[in-house]
């Protein structure tokens, strides 16, 4: 389900002025990384802006940060979502936007002062459906900046050029990417249903609609990634399951190294139960993976220092293994579901009196 529907009146460009720009920063719980956020936004070379912030259900200080925020830069709007949804939130910001581009910024992310501008220059070719820059992982704690540099590793990531190109170059998904708001109007915004891989599926439907997408990786957003191991796997568990739904939604959108991922889990399982009866059967199943794993792991280790090498391997390990598990888990789940979904009575079909009912 899709929702927006573009109440606000976009501003329209006055000679001789830049057009106005919309950053949208959907955010729950980000009391510690909102406020800078926020202000590498409102420090842009580019100045005609309008902020707006969705406070997602935060229950914490979020909310009262950014209400000091607009109280400080009149460019700044706060909204309030009452339902725990990135894809609402980034509806509901794209409805109050009166800008004539969309330019998304994380909530734990900060970007270059030139971010919007070199976006906007991008956007005013009219080429572009969307564009995106490089997404540059940021660690505090050593596990985090482990999980930065394996981010940065096409082991790690695969064939997701953001993490790593260093050409300009049309692609098929581009982070908190920039587009034009009519553009996001007319594909009716973000799919509501989906808890994960909201970006992906609209850039998806953007690229069916026969519109493209730009990657330049000379536009950078610094993201604060996860900082434990834990954290890790339960994020990319979450990535899997949403990788699910919109393949399930567009069966077309997986791609064979998208398969190759999502095998990782099922053949591990397979040999731990060959290992049962045969270990030397079980070990030679797994030994490709973990020798791919030593190999990346020793050129990622180069990118980080002492206290974070460590945490390598098993950072390679939680993005992949999660990812394929949350696939599987998701996609099971709706198997079952399906499975043990009560059959429509035909009351039910036919409506009190066995007359059809009103669909």
């Amino acid at each position: 389900m899709r929702l927006v529907k573009g109440v606000a009146v976009v501003t329209e460009p006055v000679p001789g002025q830049e057009p106005l720009v919309t950053v949208i920063i959907p955010a729950r719980n980000e009391e510690k990384t909102i406020a800078a956020a926020i202000d590498s936004a409102r420090n842009q070379t580019y100045r005609n802006l309008q902020i707006v912030v969705v406070d997602n259900a935060s229950t914490d200080r979020t909310a009262e940060i950014v209400e000091r925020k607009v109280a400080d830069d009149p460019r700044v709007e706060l909204v309030r979502n009452p339902h725990i949804s990135i894809p609402s939130s980034l509806n509901l910001a794209v409805a109050e936007a009166r800008g004539i581009w969309v330019v998304r910024i994380d909530a734990h992310s900060t970007v270059t002062p030139t971010y919007v501008a070199q976006l906007a220059e991008h956007l005013a070719t009219g080429r572009w459906g969307g564009v995106g820059g490089r997404k540059d992982g940021v660690g505090s704690t050593p596990a985090g900046r482990a999980i930065a540099a394996v981010m940065g590793s096409k082991f790690g990531v695969g064939n997701s050029k953001y993490h790593h190109s260093t050409e300009v170059e049309e692609v098929d998904h581009v982070p908190f990417g920039a587009y034009p708001v009519d553009v996001i109007r007319d594909l009716g915004g973000w799919d509501e249903d989906l808890v994960a891989n909201e970006d992906f599926e609209f850039d998806y439907r953007l690229r069916e609609s026969g519109r493209r997408l730009l990657l330049d990786p000379n536009i950078v957003i610094k993201w604060e990634c996860r900082q434990s191991i834990a954290d890790l796997f339960r994020q990319y568990l979450r990535y899997g399951r949403g990788k699910a739904d919109v393949v399930l939604l567009h069966p077309d959108s997986m791609k064979p190294r998208h398969l190759a991922a999502a095998s990782l889990a099922p053949w591990f399982g397979l040999a731990a139960l060959i290992g049962l009866r045969r270990p030397g059967g079980g070990l030679l199943m797994a030994l490709p993976y973990l020798v791919a794993v030593t190999i990346a792991s020793v050129r990622a280790r180069g990118r980080v220092d002492d206290a974070a090498r460590k945490y390598v391997p098993a950072a390679f390990v939680a993005m992949h293994m999660g990812w394929s598990v949350g696939i599987w888990d998701e996609l099971a789940r709706r198997s079952l579901k399906r499975l043990t979904r009560r059959p429509e009575t035909p009351a039910a079909i036919t409506g009190r009196g066995g007359q059809p009912s009103s669909l």
